[in-house]
């Protein structure tokens, strides 16, 4: 079975080309065949390609839970980039592709990042804020922006439009996305049809 995807591009500056981070929304993971429509696009994409995986669901109740009853917010920040790593074991399983610490050298077409481990390393994890208004999507381009790498957004539904401050005042990424995306030269899209 094959996915057909909407795809797009945010920026392009012409300047890269370099192997893409593939950042793959945690809310894809509840979609009937989404394995199959993933490993689909990833084909599509030049190697080697690193998944950053969103929380999905796991995050979604944690968000919950501090909505119920707030939490200290270094403590549910940390949960959430917990609740990645989690997200990632379960795509590198279902993918059949490792889990890796690092976001370089793979010699793999495809891998996954173990996103706690690699923001433990050299001070990554303090350099981010701290908040619900930094996902994935943020971390994922913090990862691109460190490993000169484009950044490809795999999410449920397709932007409204291409202005990444508006997108991220909409809420189709998070808040601090642009300043992490500052650097990047290439950021495309893509979403199920």
């Amino acid at each position: 079975m094959k996915a057909a995807w909407r795809r797009g591009v945010l920026r392009d500056t012409g300047l890269s080309g370099a192997p893409p981070v593939v950042k793959l929304g945690g809310s894809l993971l509840t979609r009937d065949g989404w394995i199959h429509e993933v490993a689909a696009l990833l084909d599509s994409l030049p190697p080697p390609r690193l998944l950053v995986v969103g929380g999905g669901p796991l995050v979604d109740g944690l968000r919950a839970i501090d909505r119920a009853a707030p939490l200290p917010a270094a403590l549910v920040h940390r949960l959430a980039i917990d609740f990645m790593g989690h997200t990632a074991r379960v795509v590198a399983g279902a993918l059949d592709v490792p889990l890796v610490a690092s976001a370089s050298g793979s010699d793999r077409p495809t891998s996954v990042l173990d996103v706690p481990t690699w923001l433990g390393c050299e001070g990554r994890l303090d350099a981010l804020p701290v908040g619900w208004h930094v996902t994935s999507d943020s971390i994922a381009a913090v990862v691109a922006a460190a490993i000169g790498s484009d950044l490809v957004l795999l999410k449920s539904v397709s932007p409204p439009h291409n202005d990444i401050e508006r997108l991220a005042e909409s809420g189709w990424v998070d808040a601090w996305f642009p300043t992490a995306a500052y650097s990047l030269a290439r950021i495309a899209w893509a979403a199920p049809s």
